[in-house]
């Protein structure tokens, strides 16, 4: 536990006089209010505050920000009213101090409209003062350094939303060094015999590795140092986590993770950092793919530096990053190098502009949504992006989350632009808007003088700004425009299946809309015109009732036909993997239209019954798509093994689309792979051929996404 004599003495290190004197009056005051006060810990309670304060110096935060740490508990736990503290410190301070306090309130996990709101909270507490979310961060750190103190229940439940929200959040304003830390701690407490294997596993490697990561470190000091350039090389390992997420989103064991070990290179200059990477690809070979020139194009959380891979001594690959002081200071310090570097960086790649940036988006999304659980998933979706880089014609970069689509790109130059669009060119060619970009592209957003918004573009628009946009500008649209839209699509739907509505009897009409959940004509028309239907689907469900046999008729749901061939209007589950045979039900979304499930699914088990979100569907005549479906094999290990299984898979004229392999025990393989199938006849003949190779112990059909991942798991 840190005096708040060696605080105050680390302090004088960057503070003056006054404000050192200001921190340990904020001290005195916490002193106390707290009096009598212990943690469960069984130290005194402003051993705490101390304890963030500390952590905030390490950042060389300024005094109001390490004040309002001595604070921060004091609101909550004393009863002491904001006008006091701002009589005793400043505006500032109090600010601070009740912006951490509106943060410990929140609970951010509950899964309730309470959790979006306390997330609109969070955001504005940031928009008002970032420096609020970086002391709710040190004081969280403390708070999960210290967990082992409560009881099992409060550990998960702090640690899940550490890993949900705070580290998340940590890394998105760029202060690596807590988010490491915290994600380490939270993954520990949630999972403590896989973090326990894994630190293992680590020391082991390193064990084995060491000697020749110290000798790769060695020529590449020795080669820097020939070539003038001054440099300092060091190893690390990447976080426990990190290497844990890796090892289960691509399904690999640890010895298949490749960048376990990075070394980091400091140099004194940009230019240098680019004549480094020059001298290092000369001493060893680079793997393809893996350069990314983070310099040229920052990170959205501001992070600079340039990353390439290389196979080292004995075959061992590298990660080698490679940056100058500064920015290795913003890569662990984020936002809180604002307060480091007191010149004031005022481009627009440096972390505490970035950060303002993505908070005011964040403000103006939350204007977008009318429904809470739109705005809690779209914010976290919003917190831990990949990112893409694309030009506009001018030449300016647009940072996006990967996914994206010239819609999504429209929008985030702007939502005028976005409104208007009617076309794009990528590459100066013409392309459609569904069409996912990529890193590097220039992309031409063509308009019309008249707004284009589309319900459509639902389908395809990914990111949260543009979806908020579309919903909310098609929500504003009135009643009767709404209807006229809907009755326009519904009627271009009706056309292609040579159906007219007016010319629909009225008793099939009614007994149609009964049948899909629809109160009234006018009602589905609207909600068409909204988006909150697609009048593709409409149109089949109607013209499916009104042709069926009248004698025949019930108030139930008539089946959809899909063929496959529908494009973009109809999506199948990747929960499930539907495929051609399988017995299905369609779930209606506004996100993604029609999504086809699996009738076995159990995400769709709670809504099943509800004409307005889940109908039968049959299937029509092959359209000769191929469709997606997973297996798992079990087999004895022996030469040739995956060889011989990829002959029978090929035999039967399917492409393999991906295959992954776990070693269950020694001499027995576990194979997980996707087939591109045509229906269940087809899948069950490559079964049976598989199932007559000597090896092969079993061979199943995977119908569930997560059970698959739980199997990975354990």
């Amino acid at each position: 536990m840190e005096s708040i004599a060696a605080l105050s003495k680390k302090l004088e290190d960057y503070l003056n006089p006054a404000e050192v004197k200001q921190v340990n009056k904020a001290y005195d005051f916490a002193c106390e209010a707290h009096s009598g006060q212990y943690r469960s810990s069984g130290d005194p309670y402003v051993s705490h505050p101390v304890a963030v304060a500390s952590i905030l110096s390490t950042l060389r935060m300024d005094e109001d920000s390490l004040s309002a740490a001595m604070l921060h508990d004091v609101m909550e736990d004393t009863g002491i009213p904001k006008t006091v503290i701002e009589k005793k410190f400043n505006k500032n301070v109090a600010n601070l101090v009740d912006g951490v306090s509106k943060l410990d309130k929140l609970s951010i996990v509950k899964g309730t409209e309470t959790e979006a709101e306390n997330l609109q909270k969070m955001v504005l507490a940031m928009s008002k003062d970032i420096r609020v979310i970086v002391v709710k961060l040190a004081d969280r750190l403390h708070n999960m350094r210290t967990l082992m103190y409560v009881d099992r229940e409060k550990q998960l439940r702090i640690a899940k939303e550490t890993l949900e929200i705070y580290a998340p959040i940590a890394h998105r304003i760029g202060m690596n060094s807590l988010y490491r830390e915290l994600e380490d701690l939270a993954f520990k407490t949630v999972y403590p015999t896989r973090y326990e294997r894994l630190k293992v596993a680590v020391k082991k490697n390193r064990g084995g590795q060491k000697r020749v990561l110290n000798k790769i470190q060695k020529d590449i000091s020795s080669r820097l140092l020939k070539e003038g350039i001054a440099a300092i090389v060091e190893g690390r390992e990447k976080h426990i986590y990190s290497i844990y997420r890796k090892m289960k989103e691509r399904r690999r064991s640890f010895e298949e993770i490749m960048d376990v070990y990075a070394i980091k290179i400091v140099v004194d200059s940009a230019e240098n950092c680019y004549r480094s990477l020059g001298h290092i690809h000369s001493l060893y070979k680079p793997v393809e793919g893996r350069f990314k020139d983070y310099i040229a194009i920052p990170k959205s959380n501001g992070y600079q530096s340039i990353h390439t891979g290389v196979i080292g001594l004995k075959g061992i690959p590298v990660e080698i990053q490679i940056k100058t002081q500064e920015m290795n200071d913003m890569a662990e310090n984020g936002i809180a190098s604002h307060w480091l570097y007191k010149s004031g960086d005022r481009s627009d790649s440096s972390p505490q502009i970035k950060a303002r940036r993505w908070v005011a988006g964040l403000l103006e999304m939350r204007e977008s949504y009318e429904t809470t659980e739109e705005f809690i998933e779209s914010v976290k979706t919003d917190i831990f992006p990949d990112e893409i880089y694309v030009f506009t014609p001018q030449g300016e970069i647009i940072e996006m989350s990967a996914g994206s689509t010239a819609i999504d790109f429209a929008y985030a130059v702007h939502t005028d632009i976005g409104h208007h669009c009617r076309a794009c060119r990528i590459n100066k060619k013409l392309a459609p808007l569904s069409v996912p970009l990529e890193s590097g592209q220039t992309v031409e957003i063509l308009r019309e003088k008249v707004p284009q918004t589309s319900p459509a573009w639902l389908n395809f628009a990914t990111t949260p700004r543009a979806r908020s946009s579309i919903r909310h500008y098609l929500s504003n649209l009135k009643t009767s425009e709404a209807r006229k839209f809907g009755k326009k699509l519904l009627d271009q739907s009706l056309a292609s299946l040579n159906i007219k509505l007016r010319d629909i009897d009225k008793d099939d009409l009614r007994g149609a809309l009964d049948s899909i959940g629809g109160r009234s004509l006018n009602r589905i028309l609207k909600e068409i015109g909204l988006g909150l239907r697609v009048a593709n689907i409409v149109a089949q469900q109607i013209a499916g009732f009104v042709n069926q046999d009248s004698e025949l008729r019930s108030n139930s749901a008539v089946p959809l036909e899909i063929t496959g061939s529908e494009g973009l209007i109809v999506n199948y589950a990747t929960c499930c993997k539907p495929i051609p045979g399988d017995s299905v039900i369609g779930h209606f979304t506004a996100d993604k239209g029609l999504v086809v499930h699996q009738e076995r699914c159990k995400n769709i088990l709670s809504f099943r019954e509800d004409p307005q979100q889940c109908f039968p569907i049959n299937w029509g005549e092959r359209s000769g798509r191929v469709f997606t479906a997973q297996i798992k094999i079990v087999a004895n290990d022996e030469p040739g093994l995956l060889a011989n299984i990829a002959s029978a898979i090929t035999d039967e004229e399917t492409n393999i689309c991906s295959i992954q392999t776990t070693e269950l025990n020694p001499g027995t393989h576990d194979f997980v792979l996707d087939l591109e199938v045509s229906d269940r006849l087809h899948l069950s003949k490559i079964i049976r051929k598989i199932k007559n190779l000597k090896p092969v112990v079993s061979i199943s059909r995977i119908h569930d996404q997560e059970m698959r991942q739980a199997e990975v798991l354990h």
